[in-house]
């Protein structure tokens, strides 16, 4: 038995577990669902196989760097038809690229937590 503890991304989410740890995928799937909308929550194929959780929320999550992204883009275009002031387009924009580098954070945070999912469940073909 090994008493070195898997070295971890820096990435990786610090809600959950680490891989191999007691409960982690427990922590994993709970930190995963809140991720993606909560009508989700139901879906027995998400709630069974992890990696099908973690699966969805990568794609959740790279749909809403997509949103975030074209928002950032698009702000100083569209924004002063709103009559927003200069000051409000500015907080705005600072805003939109805050959330985009946050998104990008957790988007690698999720790939990290499906990649221990993916590596403990080998037999995913049931």
């Amino acid at each position: 038995m090994s008493l070195t503890t898997p070295r971890l991304s820096p990435d990786w989410p610090r809600h959950v577990k680490t891989p191999g740890s007691y409960d982690w995928e427990r922590s994993a799937v709970k930190w995963l669902r809140e991720l993606v909308p909560a009508r989700y929550a139901g879906y027995p194929a998400l709630l069974r196989h992890p990696v099908l959780l973690a699966r969805h929320a990568h794609l959740q999550v790279q749909q809403e760097v997509r949103v975030a992204r074209t928002a950032l883009q698009t702000a100083r275009a569209d924004l002063p038809a709103l009559g927003l002031h200069e000051a409000a387009i500015e907080h705005t924009i600072k805003m939109y690229a805050a959330e985009l580098t946050q998104l990008q954070h957790l988007a690698r945070g999720v790939r990290a937590v499906a990649e221990a999912l993916a590596a403990q469940s080998p037999s995913l073909r049931r």
